[in-house]
């Protein structure tokens, strides 16, 4: 229970198993995969120097590198007793969670500026870019407070998608509408869960919104 909570009311419990599905579906390791898929889906014509075996292999790696690798550290280190739990309740247990998937993160910024990845669409750069530059805010903030790494990844789906529409220049309304709701429910389901305080929330919502901001001004 975080400090800025105050008195926690106790929800009913379907609320709370439908807000920990939401959290486990919305986990932020998984946000890179779903918005690489979402763009394979979307902007089909982005992908057109790649072979379908290629884009297949493309997206396993997306995952790989940016989900399974991450979670199985995290597996690791509690396996090794470096940390109490995989939930990572405590700002202490992050500390290292949050260096190993700044690594892989920079690593996939780094493939996507490379001629071996020129194939892919530009507005991966910036993206990879966001992700990476929101671990780095996430390590720093969690000197200060647990910040919701939750809602740094809705956050920066949200405004990827948005910066997305605009380099484009295509109507995204439904789109934008559906993360907009995912976004609500996610952060509304860590409050559920007590997992967060609404600062904790609030500042995870705004830093994954400005790092793709940032990465969109510089790297675009």
């Amino acid at each position: 229970m975080t400090e800025d909570k105050g008195a926690v009311i106790q929800q009913p419990t379907i609320l709370r198993v439908i807000a920990r599905i939401f959290s486990y579906v919305f986990h932020p390791l998984f946000i890179p995969t779903y918005m690489f898929l979402w763009l394979t889906i979307r902007f089909p014509f982005a992908f057109a120097g790649i072979t379908p075996f290629a884009l297949f292999t493309r997206k396993i790696t997306v995952f790989w590198m940016t989900a399974f690798f991450p979670a199985f550290a995290v597996f690791l280190l509690y396996q090794l007793k470096f940390i109490d739990n995989i939930y990572l309740r405590t700002k202490k247990e992050r500390i290292a969670p949050y260096m190993i998937t700044m690594i892989f993160y920079w690593w996939m910024w780094y493939l996507s500026r490379s001629t071996q990845f020129g194939d892919q669409p530009e507005v991966l750069k910036f993206f990879f870019l966001g992700i990476f530059l929101a671990t780095v805010v996430g390590l720093i903030a969690n000197n200060f407070i647990k910040i919701s790494m939750h809602a740094m990844g809705v956050g920066g789906a949200l405004m990827f998608m948005v910066y997305t529409a605009f380099y484009y220049h295509v109507y995204m309304g439904t789109d934008i509408s559906l993360i907009i709701i995912v976004t609500g429910i996610t952060c509304s389901s860590r409050l559920m869960l007590d997992e967060h305080g609404n600062k904790e929330i609030y500042f995870g919502l705004f830093a994954g919104i400005f790092c793709q901001a940032l990465a969109y001004y510089f790297t675009m």
